[in-house]
């Protein structure tokens, strides 16, 4: 006779049907598996890591290049002729992606810490797929429109390097149980050695790296030098319209030193402040000059351009999302503005004891102003009765027909080559000079302006490199950063890089030894636990998990009567399955 008892009861795994079943979809415990992991499943684990790490390299790209996106879409405007806040598809898809893939990618560690076979489920093999596609296309579609901002990677590293090395460290330390028990927990092979060795050096890259960090704000806080004076740089453009005098009036009362404006001069010679080549994007001269939207600005007369309003686009368009914070009188003051006169800007700033920096466009070959250019601009200045030594404007040309005026460059020259032609005055992108360079232009009396700085750690680096003046979009936002972000003396910072080593050493060195402990002790009890029929039994070859499954099912119809009350069977005890008697399954 059959007796009919089964010889096992499961205990319910909740998190683990949720690792596998959200990862695999393998809900059921039967379709669970401890075996090896395929070697095209382990393909895609390292597709996985790929993407996170893209992922996460893209995330930090735009993170810091949030100093620059009224750029971005400005050069977007160029090429596509309209206005719009590309940024925000990009970070809304990007921050999705992200938080799907490491989400992912937690279940997969989850897995291999478990001991769990890795089967991603289709669907999700399409979602990460898609997702590094994505994002590839994404780095290349920005180098080639915005290929210079790469530059802000190796920049914003001199504010977050301290930081990300700690936070290097911190993963590099959990990880270190994963890689413990892949090499502790299994036969000696290749493959270990190899991970063992890739993981040692870059515990010990990450050790060290600190040697090649340059950070300014690693200082005496002695040596601090005085605040940098913010210039507003076509005024406050997330406030209000740029280069309007809404726009100059929100810089002074946002506490701007200076004013900086872009200069174009009409077809009958009055110099105003126009950044596009055409009139498109800040004006409506679409609606009030149709079939001339596309014309050059400088081609209009004054009448024409005083006609056209240049501020309800910025009411309109929203392109900083400040519209919402402004007062009923704040927008009816925006809705009435007009194209601005060079001669208004200057007669502001004088009025507000500030200076002026003037970027001048000159006029096409085929423009009637084209040789008097600068007689009209100069006659603006005067005309303003603002002091000549309070005005600076670029480009560095006509030098000598210069009498009184300061003039810049936006050209980086050598010491040498500015004493040379006498210039005593830069104006440079952040991404264009280095902490070393600033020092040495300060140190030879020589003014540095650096453009555009927009956030708060931007300003703190260039605030520890000696940078006096710089030239900023949000005015509103530097006004809040009375102190760099972060100061810190090179004798603290050298006591956290060595504690902070140290006690990463010493976590990785005590998982190690744990594992390995663990590992010993396991094997040592269960040599203790088997008798000469079990070793037997556990010296076959290792079956695959179905096999396995099959051979309870067999057990649970068979005949136990005829087994003695001391004989057991083992099903590969070595490797966590149950051991079944006739009193029971024991474990």
């Amino acid at each position: 006779m059959v007796k009919h008892q089964p010889l096992q009861v499961y205990e319910k795994q909740i998190f683990l049907s949720f690792v596998t079943g959200i990862y695999g979809c393998r809900w059921k415990r039967y379709q669970r598996s401890q075996d090896e992991s395929s070697t095209w499943e382990c393909t895609w684990f390292t597709i996985l890591c790929s993407s996170f790490l893209l992922l996460l390299f893209w995330g930090y790209f735009w993170l810091v290049a949030r100093n620059d996106f009224n750029d971005f879409n400005w050069l977007v405007y160029n090429r596509s002729g309209e206005w719009r806040d590309e940024t925000i598809p990009i970070l809304a898809s990007s921050t999705v992606g992200f938080i799907y893939i490491t989400f992912l990618l937690i279940l997969a560690l989850l897995h291999i810490s478990l001991g769990q076979q890795l089967n991603l489920y289709w669907v999700h093999k399409i979602g990460v797929l898609a997702m590094l596609l994505t994002t590839i296309s994404g780095v290349i579609s920005v180098d080639d429109v915005w290929g210079d901002e790469w530059d802000i990677l190796l920049v914003s590293l001199q504010a977050t390097a301290p930081f990300l090395h700690l936070g290097a460290l911190a993963t590099v330390a959990a990880v270190s149980w994963l890689v413990a028990g892949y090499v502790v927990r299994r036969e000696r092979s290749t493959i270990q050695v190899l991970v063992l060795f890739i993981y040692i050096l870059i515990l010990v890259a990450l050790c060290l790296a600190p040697l090649t960090f340059t950070c300014p704000c690693i200082m005496d806080r002695h040596s601090l030098t005085p605040r940098p004076q913010v210039i507003g740089r076509r005024g406050a453009p997330m406030l209000a319209p740029e280069n309007t005098m809404a726009s100059f009036n929100r810089a002074l009362q946002h506490g701007a030193s200076s004013l900086e404006a872009d200069v174009t001069v009409s077809v009958d010679g009055v110099p105003f402040l126009m950044r596009d080549r055409t009139l498109k994007r800040t004006t409506d001269v679409t609606k009030v000059f149709p079939g001339r939207q596309h014309e050059d600005a400088s081609f209009f007369n004054w009448t024409e351009i005083r006609s056209l309003n240049a501020g309800l686009w910025f009411l309109e368009s929203d392109p900083y999302w400040t519209v919402a914070t402004l007062t009923g009188k704040d927008r009816s003051r925006i809705g009435n503005q007009t194209v601005c006169s060079l001669v208004e800007m200057l007669r502001l700033a004088a009025r507000a004891n500030s200076s002026a920096l003037l970027s001048i466009r000159k006029p096409p070959p085929e423009h009637p102003r084209y040789r008097s250019w600068f007689m009209d601009t100069l006659w603006a200045v005067q005309k303003a009765g603002i002091s000549l030594k309070r005005v600076t404007w670029t480009p560095d040309t006509d030098r000598g027909r210069v009498r009184g005026l300061q003039q810049a460059t936006n050209e980086k020259l050598s010491v040498e080559e500015m004493k040379q032609r006498g210039i005593t005055s830069l104006t440079l992108h952040y991404s264009k000079t280095s902490h070393r360079e600033i020092r040495e232009y300060l140190a030879n009396n020589m003014t540095v302006t650096v453009y555009p700085v927009n956030q708060p750690w931007l300003y703190s680096i260039l605030w520890c490199s000696g940078v006096p003046s710089v030239s900023s979009d949000a005015p509103q936002v530097l006004r809040k950063v009375p102190y760099p972000i972060w100061l810190m003396g090179q004798t603290a910072y050298n006591f956290i890089w060595m504690t902070s080593d140290l006690v990463t050493l010493a976590v990785v060195m005590g998982i190690f030894g744990f594992q390995n402990y663990h590992m010993i002790r396991w094997r040592i009890s269960g040599m203790q636990s088997y008798n000469p029929e079990q070793i037997m039994l556990s010296a076959v070859t290792r079956r695959s998990s179905r096999n396995v499954n099959l051979m309870k099912e067999k057990l649970i119809f068979s005949d136990i009567n005829d087994l003695s009350s001391t004989e057991e069977l083992s099903v590969y005890p070595d490797n966590g399955y149950v051991r079944y008697s006739d009193s029971g399954p024991s474990h």
